[in-house]
């Protein structure tokens, strides 16, 4: 993807520490004008300090907005400004709407009241700016002991699913290693 192509929308999935927010990062730098659009909240030492070091990591010419919720609407309304925006990420984005007491889950199925994967996929391809989206891959790894955590596994897979099936390409990430297993052009 680069600045004199069209628009484009590029999922990065792996797993924890694969690399996934520094090759997003490589992606957007081609671009002149890049939205950094944190999903983050800085709700212990630990979490603070980690978002410490990604701001680091990223120019500071970049603009950074924070969605903690609202993500579709931050899309919508920063897309129009530059030419590319970086999502990182839709796992903690997910975690941030499960932790919402507006959000309830719904008893026997796997879906969260009042969260619409629809509206976030609309606002992601119909954003006038590229698009590079980051988020994890948790379908490969252990079943988790209690339900909430089953659910968000379920939800962020379906999430990831669909944001995949409207992405340009998609990029999995291991080891610091991208797999390009969607090559742009074969939506």
């Amino acid at each position: 993807m680069s600045a004199a192509r069209k628009r484009a929308i590029t999922l990065v999935l792996g797993g924890v520490r694969s690399g996934k927010s520094c090759y997003a990062q490589q992606l957007a730098r081609v671009f002149d004008s890049v939205t950094f659009i944190a999903t983050a909240r800085s709700s212990d030492p630990e979490m603070r300090r980690k978002i410490a070091v990604h701001r680091r990591e990223r120019p500071r010419h970049w603009r950074t907005v924070e969605a903690h919720t609202s993500l579709a609407a931050v899309i919508r309304r920063e897309s129009t400004d530059a030419q590319v925006i970086v999502i990182d990420c839709l796992t903690t984005y997910l975690g941030n709407q499960m932790m919402d007491s507006r959000h309830r889950w719904h008893e026997g199925k796997n879906t969260l009241a009042g969260f619409d994967t629809k509206d976030v996929c609309d606002a992601i391809e119909s954003a006038k700016a590229s698009v590079i989206i980051v988020s994890n891959e948790v379908g490969s790894g252990v079943v988790p002991a209690f339900r909430s955590g089953r659910v968000y596994r379920d939800l962020l897979g379906e999430l990831n699913k669909h944001v995949a099936r409207i992405a340009d390409s998609v990029v999995l990430m291991i080891a610091g290693q991208p797999l390009t297993i969607k090559p742009e052009g074969s939506r």
